[in-house]
């Protein structure tokens, strides 16, 4: 399949969406790119490029940043970082560890680098048990940025949904047509106050969600 990027916000954020195998079931994932106040692109939840689609990329502007932003986000940061070797990669905590083969040259914490505070809020949610994952606020568009915190596939979903795809979120997790955390959050919550506290920070202020995994 040949992918393409998407215009999510008008010269600001783009979306690009991908096919993915993952446990067995054939599901879309989604990278989002973001022109940071200074020009430079943010690339979060990497995929793998082909020629046509890294040129799209490239006329976008440079390459600055790679973000693996959660412990189910990341096969594809080592395709990327040969395609932009000057770009920096931060990484979910946790990764560095799951992923000792994984080259890197931060952690992702609860404030953003320096360089992109203007451009984002972040957190780390903590508190669960088996899946991390770092969530950012874009404030400039108010745009809440996720990777499994949140699916949303149901009928709209504009993708094949293989038969084992439709059986876990319609039986077993009842998420279809029903927007609910990944299920590692459902089965693995640990301490809710930590995830609850996590998960309020930006609540206020979101006016757009774009999220892996789901449609927008």
């Amino acid at each position: 399949m040949a992918y393409s990027i998407d215009e999510y916000i008008p010269d600001t954020i783009y979306i690009v969406e991908y096919a993915i195998r993952f446990g067995g079931m054939d599901l879309f994932s989604r990278m989002t790119i973001v022109r940071l106040n200074d020009g430079k692109l943010w690339l979060h939840s990497p995929c793998k490029l082909n020629a046509l689609l890294k040129s799209e990329i490239d006329q976008l502007g440079e390459v600055a940043y790679i973000i693996a932003p959660g412990n189910f986000h990341h096969l594809y940061g080592a395709d990327l970082q040969a395609d932009y070797p000057n770009a920096e990669t931060f990484l979910c905590p946790g990764l560095e560890k799951k992923r000792a083969d994984l080259s890197f040259d931060w952690i992702l914490g609860n404030r953003p680098d320096p360089r992109w505070e203007l451009d984002f809020e972040q957190v780390v949610i903590q508190g669960t048990r088996f899946i991390n994952e770092v969530a950012f606020f874009h404030k400039p568009t108010r745009t809440l940025i996720l990777v499994d915190l949140l699916e949303n596939i149901g009928d709209d979903y504009t993708h094949e949904a293989g038969l084992l795809l439709r059986f876990w979120w319609k039986a077993v997790f009842h998420m279809w047509n029903n927007p609910k955390p990944a299920p590692e959050y459902q089965l693995g919550w640990g301490d809710k106050a930590i995830v609850s506290k996590g998960l309020k920070k930006f609540s206020p202020g979101i006016s757009n969600v774009s999220l892996s995994h789901t449609e927008i």
